[in-house]
Protein backbone atom coordinates (compact mmCIF):
# COMPACT_ATOMS: atom_id res chain seq x y z
CA UNK A 1 0.00 0.00 0.00
CA UNK A 2 1.13 3.51 -0.78
CA UNK A 3 0.25 6.45 1.42
CA UNK A 4 -1.02 9.63 -0.19
CA UNK A 5 -1.41 13.07 1.29
CA UNK A 6 -4.52 14.68 -0.14
CA UNK A 7 -5.68 18.27 -0.29
CA UNK A 8 -9.07 19.25 -1.61
CA UNK A 9 -11.25 22.27 -2.07
CA UNK A 10 -15.00 22.21 -2.43
CA UNK A 11 -16.17 23.94 -5.61
CA UNK A 12 -19.63 25.42 -6.26
CA UNK A 13 -22.23 22.73 -5.59
CA UNK A 14 -19.64 20.80 -3.58
CA UNK A 15 -19.56 23.54 -0.95
CA UNK A 16 -23.35 23.60 -0.87
CA UNK A 17 -23.34 19.83 -0.38
CA UNK A 18 -20.88 20.13 2.51
CA UNK A 19 -23.11 22.72 4.15
CA UNK A 20 -26.13 20.41 3.78
CA UNK A 21 -24.45 17.13 4.80
CA UNK A 22 -21.79 18.22 7.26
CA UNK A 23 -18.25 16.96 7.68
CA UNK A 24 -19.00 13.49 9.09
CA UNK A 25 -21.12 12.43 6.12
CA UNK A 26 -18.49 13.72 3.68
CA UNK A 27 -15.84 11.74 5.58
CA UNK A 28 -18.03 8.65 5.22
CA UNK A 29 -18.27 9.30 1.47
CA UNK A 30 -14.45 9.49 1.27
CA UNK A 31 -14.16 6.18 3.16
CA UNK A 32 -16.60 4.50 0.74
CA UNK A 33 -14.77 5.89 -2.29
CA UNK A 34 -11.45 4.60 -0.93
CA UNK A 35 -12.91 1.19 -0.13
CA UNK A 36 -14.21 0.94 -3.70
CA UNK A 37 -10.59 0.88 -4.94
CA UNK A 38 -9.16 -1.19 -2.06
CA UNK A 39 -7.93 1.74 0.01
CA UNK A 40 -8.48 3.06 3.52
CA UNK A 41 -8.51 6.42 5.26
CA UNK A 42 -5.82 7.13 7.85
CA UNK A 43 -6.93 10.64 8.79
CA UNK A 44 -8.97 13.57 7.52
CA UNK A 45 -9.12 17.16 8.72
CA UNK A 46 -11.07 20.21 7.68
CA UNK A 47 -9.31 23.57 7.52
CA UNK A 48 -9.96 27.10 6.38
CA UNK A 49 -7.76 29.26 4.21
CA UNK A 50 -6.24 27.83 1.04
CA UNK A 51 -7.37 24.24 1.66
CA UNK A 52 -10.81 23.00 2.75
CA UNK A 53 -9.96 19.40 3.61
CA UNK A 54 -6.74 17.39 3.91
CA UNK A 55 -5.55 14.06 5.16
CA UNK A 56 -3.76 10.80 4.47
CA UNK A 57 -5.00 7.56 2.94
CA UNK A 58 -3.56 4.20 1.91
CA UNK A 59 -4.23 2.84 -1.55
CA UNK A 60 -2.92 -0.33 -3.20
CA UNK A 61 -1.40 1.07 -6.41
CA UNK A 62 -1.02 4.11 -8.67
CA UNK A 63 -3.78 3.14 -11.12
CA UNK A 64 -6.22 3.00 -8.19
CA UNK A 65 -5.05 6.42 -6.99
CA UNK A 66 -5.46 7.87 -10.48
CA UNK A 67 -8.92 6.29 -10.87
CA UNK A 68 -9.99 7.80 -7.54
CA UNK A 69 -8.61 11.22 -8.46
CA UNK A 70 -10.29 11.16 -11.88
CA UNK A 71 -13.61 10.11 -10.36
CA UNK A 72 -13.58 12.84 -7.72
CA UNK A 73 -12.25 15.64 -9.92
CA UNK A 74 -14.66 14.81 -12.74
CA UNK A 75 -17.58 15.50 -10.39
CA UNK A 76 -16.84 19.21 -10.66
CA UNK A 77 -17.70 19.54 -6.96
CA UNK A 78 -14.21 18.98 -5.56
CA UNK A 79 -10.70 19.94 -6.67
CA UNK A 80 -8.49 17.08 -5.37
CA UNK A 81 -4.68 17.01 -5.33
CA UNK A 82 -2.72 13.89 -4.36
CA UNK A 83 0.89 13.65 -3.19
CA UNK A 84 2.49 10.21 -2.79
CA UNK A 85 4.29 9.87 0.53
CA UNK A 86 7.59 8.05 1.01
CA UNK A 87 9.20 6.53 4.07
CA UNK A 88 12.80 7.23 5.10
CA UNK A 89 13.58 3.70 3.85
CA UNK A 90 12.19 4.62 0.42
CA UNK A 91 14.66 7.50 0.30
CA UNK A 92 17.48 5.18 1.43
CA UNK A 93 16.65 2.87 -1.48
CA UNK A 94 16.54 5.80 -3.91
CA UNK A 95 19.94 7.22 -2.93
CA UNK A 96 21.40 3.74 -3.35
CA UNK A 97 20.57 3.78 -7.07
CA UNK A 98 22.85 5.31 -9.70
CA UNK A 99 20.74 6.49 -12.65
CA UNK A 100 22.40 7.69 -15.83
CA UNK A 101 21.53 11.17 -17.06
CA UNK A 102 22.92 13.75 -19.48
CA UNK A 103 21.76 17.32 -18.90
CA UNK A 104 20.51 19.28 -21.92
CA UNK A 105 23.35 20.83 -23.91
CA UNK A 106 26.07 18.71 -22.31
Amino acid sequence: MTKYFFQANYVGEGMKGLLQEGGSKRRDAVVKALESVGGSLECIYYAFGETDVLGVFDIPDQPSAVALSLMINSSGAVDLRLTPLMTPEDIDAAVGKAPSYRAPGQ
